[in-house]
């Protein structure tokens, strides 16, 4: 058997997880998996239910959290180490970057054959100054050397690692996209409609458009709140607006719809229409989506965002900032409107030409579903890495058995 070491950076809800998982599962022989990841952060979703419901039992080290933490990352370091001699994988996979420098580093050291890194977005822009993102990218560099490849989940962000930010020459990496299982999201549409919007008051010819995602700057929920300002004076369809997630931003969102007097609810203290409802995590996305009329995303920096494939596989049109690897997930124009510039007039418009047109909406969700189940479907997800490990194992002369 060929022993693979995945490592996560932390088991809170996204398409991470997702990924590993999935890889974890479903990999065929010869391969064998063992996930460990960190815990996820007190303002984060917990998703370990992710891996329980396929029925793995992850490792879960304490010390590998969210924040810099030189005492606790180095604990981690010393676990992985630990673990790693133990298992004596063939394959270390890191996914993200906080799992990327420990389990990279751990792994060169315990001289693992085989070091694969997944960069699952990467926090070169938007996240820091300019003088620490280009610490970072320094550290990215040194990782990538010691690396035996690296993997970009679209092919903006291989551009982006191998010519904008110079991480690596480009023939070391390999574009493989993430992977779901989708099928739910086409499972009773109606139903799952239904109860979505007798759950949350909606009127039948009510508009509802939902952001889904963590509560944090980098997603610039402010956005999302500035264009619901201008929606709700300008449009003739009536709005009601859902943002789904929560995250250590909440209470200043919560302050930002109070100076712009925006009618809102926290669904879980008070259950009533408003024009715009905190609904906290949620963990049923197909019956989220089948209750939507549109999905929007404000992001300034992504890589694959889970929020919009889903979107598509339940055949709901978007609207999105153009930013990361978002062109390679839609059919800009198509399934998806985007907007080059953060400007909350703009934002608002496409919403506002896609709340008032009900038509234009059923034509962009139809196109969806056939182009992100070819492209995000996990079976495609599994055959890919399994060809990608092969290759590697290969030119560093492991057989398999």
């Amino acid at each position: 058997m060929i022993r693979v070491l995945r490592i996560l950076n932390r088991f809170n809800l996204g398409g991470p997880t997702y990924n590993a998982a999935y890889l974890t599962r479903y990999l065929p022989e010869p391969f064998e998996t063992l996930l460990v990841g960190g815990k996820n952060d007190p303002t984060e979703k917990n998703s370990e239910f992710i891996p329980h419901q396929l029925g793995i039992s992850p490792v879960i080290i304490e010390q590998m959290r969210r924040s810099l933490s030189p005492a606790q990352d180095r604990e981690a370091y010393r676990e992985i180490k630990k673990i790693i001699r133990e298992y004596r994988p063939h394959i270390v996979h890191t996914h993200a970057s906080k799992a990327g420098a420990v389990g990279r580093l751990a792994a060169r050291a315990e001289k693992v054959p085989v070091v694969v890194h997944t960069f699952h977005g990467h926090v070169f822009d938007a996240y820091f100054s300019h003088l620490k993102a280009g610490f970072y990218k320094n550290i990215e560099r040194y990782l990538a050397r010691i690396s035996t490849g690296i993997i970009a989940i679209s092919d903006i962000q291989k551009y982006d690692l191998s010519h904008k930010y110079r991480i690596c020459p480009e023939e070391k990496i390999k574009v493989i996209p993430l992977g779901f299982d989708l099928s739910h999201f086409r499972e009773d549409p109606e139903g799952k409609r239904k109860a979505f919007r007798e759950k949350y008051q909606l009127a039948e010819d009510e508009i509802a458009i939902g952001i889904v995602g963590r509560l944090v700057p980098i997603k610039n929920h402010e956005l999302f709140l500035e264009a619901l300002h201008y929606l709700s004076q300008r449009s003739q369809s009536n709005i009601r607006a859902f943002i789904i997630g929560d995250g250590e931003s909440r209470h200043h969102l919560e302050a930002k719809a109070r100076h712009l007097k925006l009618d809102f609810v926290d669904w879980k203290e008070e259950q009533r229409p408003a024009l715009l409802t905190f609904a906290g995590w949620l963990t049923e996305m197909d019956q989220v989506n089948a209750g939507m009329d549109i999905i929007a995303l404000c992001s300034l920096n992504e890589g694959t965002p889970v929020s919009l494939i889903e979107a598509q596989a339940a055949g709901k049109p978007i609207v999105s900032t153009n930013v990361g690897g978002i062109e390679n997930i839609v059919l800009p124009g198509q399934t998806a409107l985007l907007i080059k510039n953060r400007n909350p007039e703009e934002f608002a418009e496409q919403l506002r030409m896609l709340a008032e047109n009900e038509s234009l909406r059923k034509a962009m969700g139809r196109g969806s579903w056939e182009m992100v189940y070819q492209k995000f479907h996990y079976q495609r997800l599994i055959d890919d890495m399994a060809e990608y490990y092969n290759s590697l194992l290969t030119a560093k002369g492991i057989k398999f058995q």
